[in-house]
């Protein structure tokens, strides 16, 4: 359970920088950037990995089977 609540925060943290970084970038475009240039250089930065990456965890954090609770009678 403690596993899956860190995995979850931390997948969220990523992809809170992931996308905050994003929606900065987009200032790209009043520059002169296309649409296709844009995404060329943000696939280059490293904090759209760390956006995948929580993505990834937080969906592992979701999914995740928890374990059986047996009850002793």
């Amino acid at each position: 359970m403690l596993i899956k609540i860190f995995l979850f925060l931390l997948g969220f943290g990523l992809m809170t920088i992931g996308f905050s970084t994003l929606i900065l970038y987009i200032n790209l475009f009043s520059f002169g950037y296309n649409f296709k240039e844009y995404v060329s250089y943000v696939v280059k930065i490293p904090e759209f990995y760390y956006l995948l990456i929580g993505f990834l965890l937080l969906n592992v954090s979701i999914l995740l089977k928890g374990e059986k609770d047996e009850k002793h009678i």
